[in-house]
């Protein structure tokens, strides 16, 4: 009774969260913000996995070096036909991945250029007839490749996309062959595959699109992709049942419940022997990143395809392996942000599933996790509620420690002996609660949590939104969620430049001012969150954590107000004897993830996305275009009150679609009537451009040209227009600018 007296509260209190902890792995309840922490541990364990190099499985590099003795890329077929020709036939390799399609013809021998001539300039040259009806198969590089490609283990690569282009191989099964089974897999309305041809040529075809996880991070592989009524393999799965000689790849149900959308395994039956891979909803597989990846990564070899075109591998390297073909070339790389590494060759990706597939060794969840997980929380969560209460600090803290090793070291002996992958962060935040709460537990609980969330949201937003939460702070949460948000990026002109030219003292005052304008600005009547410094950069974004339906015009007027206060700050600058200051602005507007993100060891209210990214790329591209704000097409929209004067159209550097760009110029009634103008005539300049009339743009942007002479604009598009009249962008031209950097 003593006992009970003295320790009953905090017992009550540690066996309640206890019971919330077992709630959560019971899916009781959910979190984002704990569910992501597992996903980071899950990444930690595998970048401690040290790789083993795998002779079995090799890649062929179309690298630097094979750019400097070969030539530029995408090579002509006739190379690729010779690189075909060694690999399957000098050494003998058992199959071969293009990671790699073929969707347009090979014109680049220029038999294509002979035949006109031969229709028309020359067409009564029985000579030149003969002589062209001699070279045809020579200089039919497509011909040639498939030549190469008849008869050998070769699977081509193709995309996913959203039209049907070039040919794909059969099924491997279809809707018909499942008899009524629901199976979900991705689907995808096309694809960009390969000639036709080439594809009736090639052993197999393989889709190389690779799927990312909400954060950008790929963890896993799809399998099998449904295209129409078809069902149809990765590259990687095609190019090991080539190399297992396969004749049937089926999916495998072993649940009783017909209509979970579900199997159990893929089904890989060939002569080399049986593979069965498991799959999760979607026929995902988890992929096992072996080492950082690249050449030097230690888990497969890298051989330059020079030195395979040339013949200088040693035949014993390739005799018998799996080859996939790739590129880790500056400028063609294809770069995947994976656990082990932000920048991971694609090519790789595929390597990692096709050695678990050969392995048989895959890291599972497994259907009793949830059991293990059960366990280990309710036996630390009871021993710790009733332990540590009677515990002298320095006990209770060997105890906890104890704990949380003893969960992670059951942890890593499953994931490493077991091939289970199993969350414990859920029980790992339990231990730290406990010990926080049995040492600090009356101040724990007579802190108002609402004051403390106000606290924290006061690092990010202006005072009047803090009253306003503290008026209510159970209506905001920093949970991750996912909003209707504008983003800001700001970025100083030439600091590199700035910062030499001027004395740490003098460059710190002129930082400060500069950052303390802007941010009194985002943070002042529009009411912005200030989200980070980046150096000379700021980040804010508009809609969170208090929601604004008006985020776009607000983050729009208040790109409007910083350049207004940089032109003054300018002003005092040059009082000052200083550089001086200009500033480029993006804003992007649409769905973004914000919340409370980060690690263990520092966490930030932020947000994170893809329109996050393209607001990122907006503010970079400010200075191609020679203006102070560039915002995408979705904060135009958004934002209809100003009137804006469109740039381009244009496609960032990791997005393929493309967006249209825009500069605001204020609200009708601010503006002159004479920009009013120069901006209709700039409309008219603009869609004659797209139009190709190079004639008529180029007279109406000169016009421009001299009138404004300090655009930069109109001085960039008609360098593009001498640029086009020599290098005609073709009748198929869509109008948009490419951007292959950030």
């Amino acid at each position: 009774m003593k006992l009970l007296r003295r320790y009953g509260a905090r017992w009550a209190l540690g066996l309640a969260l206890t019971l919330v902890a077992l709630a959560y792995v019971m899916n009781v309840w959910s979190s984002h913000a704990i569910a992501r922490q597992d996903t980071i541990i899950g990444d930690l364990r595998m970048r401690l996995e040290a790789p083993v190099l795998d002779p079995r499985i090799v890649i062929v590099d179309i690298d630097t070096k094979s750019l400097g003795e070969i030539g530029r890329f995408p090579w002509g077929r006739n190379v690729l036909a010779k690189l075909v020709d060694q690999l399957a036939g000098h050494y003998g390799a058992a199959a071969i991945g293009f990671d790699i399609s073929f969707p347009e013809p090979d014109t680049s021998s220029g038999y294509a250029v002979l035949e006109r001539l031969a229709a028309h300039d020359l067409k009564d040259d029985p000579v030149l007839h003969a002589r062209l009806a001699q070279l045809q198969p020579a200089l039919d590089y497509d011909g040639l490749f498939a030549k190469a490609l008849q008869d050998r283990p070769v699977v081509l690569g193709y995309n996913l996309a959203e039209v049907k282009r070039g040919a794909l191989p059969p099924p491997v099964f279809t809707l018909a062959d499942l008899k009524g089974r629901d199976l979900v897999a991705y689907a995808a309305e096309g694809y960009e595959a390969n000639l036709a041809r080439l594809q009736a040529a090639a052993r197999g075809a393989g889709s190389f699109t690779v799927i990312s996880d909400d954060d950008g991070m790929v963890r896993s592989s799809s399998l099998l992709q449904r295209i129409g009524d078809g069902y149809y393999p990765s590259l990687a799965l095609a190019t090991a049942a080539v190399y297992l000689d396969a004749g049937a790849i089926a999916p495998v149900f072993t649940t009783a419940d017909a209509d979970s959308g579900a199997a159990d395994f893929i089904r890989v039956a060939g002569t080399r022997g049986v593979r069965r891979i498991p799959v999760g909803l979607g026929l995902l597989t988890n992929v096992q990143f072996r080492g950082p990846g690249g050449p030097q990564g230690g888990a497969f070899r890298y051989l330059s395809a020079a030195d395979v075109l040339a013949g200088r591998v040693k035949r014993e390297v390739l005799e018998g392996a799996i080859v996939l073909v790739g590129t880790t070339a500056p400028g063609l790389q294809d770069l995947r942000a994976t656990p082990v590494n932000k920048e991971y060759p694609g090519v790789e990706v595929h390597a990692n599933v096709i050695k678990s597939i050969l392995d048989q060794h895959y890291k599972t969840h497994p259907d009793y996790a949830s059991g293990i997980e059960f366990t280990q929380v309710i036996v630390v969560g009871l021993v710790l509620s009733l332990l540590l209460p009677a515990l002298a600090p320095l006990a209770a803290v060997l105890a906890s420690a104890s704990a949380f090793a003893a969960v992670v070291g059951l942890n890593l002996y499953a994931y490493r002996v077991l091939d289970w992958t199993t969350d414990m962060f859920i029980c790992l935040l339990m231990i730290a609660a406990l010990f926080v709460l049995n040492l600090a537990w009356g101040w724990f609980f007579e802190h108002r949590k609402g004051r403390a969330l106000v606290s924290r949201f006061g690092e990010y937003v202006a005072p009047e939104l803090v009253a306003q939460m503290a008026e209510n702070p159970e209506a905001y949460t920093m949970e991750g969620e996912s909003r209707e948000l504008s983003v800001m990026f700001v970025d100083v002109r030439g600091f590199t430049t700035i910062s030499e030219g001027l004395s740490p003292k003098a460059l710190r005052e002129y930082i400060n001012l500069y950052l303390t304008a802007m941010s009194e600005d985002i943070r002042g009547s529009h009411q912005g969150t200030l989200d980070k410094y980046i150096g000379d950069a700021v980040m804010a974004f508009w809609g969170a954590p208090v929601a604004f339906a008006d985020h776009a015009s607000r983050a729009v007027a208040t790109s409007l107000l910083m350049q207004a206060s940089a032109a003054r700050l300018n002003e005092d600058f040059k009082r000052r004897g200083w550089p001086p200051l200009a500033i480029g602005i993006g804003i992007n507007s649409g769905l973004m993830h914000v919340g409370d993100m980060g690690s263990a060891i520092r966490r930030a209210y932020t947000v994170m996305g893809d329109a996050v990214n393209l607001g990122s790329r907006l503010e970079g591209i400010t200075k191609v275009y020679g203006v102070g704000i560039a915002v995408g097409e979705a904060t135009r929209l958004a934002a209809p009150e100003f009137v804006y004067r469109e740039l381009d159209l244009v496609r960032v550097k990791g997005k393929n679609e493309p967006v249209a760009i825009f500069e605001p110029l204020g609200k009708p009634a601010d503006l002159d009537p004479v920009v009013l103008d120069e901006l209709a005539a700039w409309d008219a300049a603009l869609a004659r451009v797209r139009a190709q009339d190079w004639d008529g743009a180029q007279d109406a942007i000169a016009a421009l040209h001299a009138a404004h002479p300090q655009r930069a604009l109109y001085a960039l598009y008609l360098e593009r227009i001498a640029h086009w009249r020599v290098d005609p962008p073709g009748a198929d031209w869509d109008g948009v600018t490419t951007f292959e950097t950030k």
